[in-house]
């Protein structure tokens, strides 16, 4: 197994770009190789197989759409109520749309873990750790609501989430006078999120 951590950072990369353009489908190490400018055979000596490369693959997509630390001190500063959870998921909603891509391999990842058994788990497992950070932060953090609000505001978001970044004429005018997606992030929080 080949130990250079850039090129095989590289090489997730161009993963998370053939997953997100050619589906679960496209992804073999020939196409990783390609979409990464490295001679054919590059991938094959950093993964064990297709299911090591779906798995840091999904620990890389984490990372990259992980809160910006320097943001997230910032927002955390104001007031611990509903208009910082708005905050909050303003920039989750920016992140997400700034890393289209990566945000598109996540949901390929999703859909391939329907199909590949060892792959839903370890998926299942990062995905409900990520929802455990957030009641985690939630609670910490001493924001409004409990475990229940954070679960109901993680599938609202996921829902806006999918239109928004695969079908955004879905949403639009749906609710006149509502920005999309600022205003339906809004809308969201305050019908889930508790007054203070």
């Amino acid at each position: 197994m080949a130990g250079n951590p850039e090129r095989r950072a590289a090489l997730v990369d161009a993963g998370i770009e053939v997953l997100a353009s050619e589906g679960a489908r496209g992804l073999t190490f020939r196409a990783v190789d390609a979409r990464a400018g490295v001679p054919v055979g590059t991938a094959s000596n950093y993964f064990t197989g297709r299911d090591d490369l779906l798995r840091q693959i999904d620990t890389r997509l984490h990372t990259r759409l992980a809160p910006d630390p320097e943001v997230l001190t910032g927002l955390m500063r104001a007031p611990k109520d509903r208009a910082l959870v708005t905050a909050l998921m303003r920039d989750l909603m920016r992140r997400v749309t700034r890393d289209r891509t990566g945000y598109l391999a996540l949901l390929e990842m999703r859909l391939e873990a329907t199909r590949r058994p060892p792959l839903r788990d370890s998926f299942t497992t990062s995905a409900r750790g990520e929802l455990e950070y957030g009641m985690e932060f939630h609670r910490q953090a001493g924001l409004p609501g409990g475990d229940e609000t954070v679960a109901v505001l993680y599938l609202a978001m996921l829902g806006l989430l999918l239109e928004h970044l695969t079908l955004p004429g879905v949403l639009d005018g749906v609710l006149p006078g509502v920005d999309v997606p600022d205003g339906l992030v809004e809308r969201m929080v305050a019908r889930i999120v508790p007054a203070e």
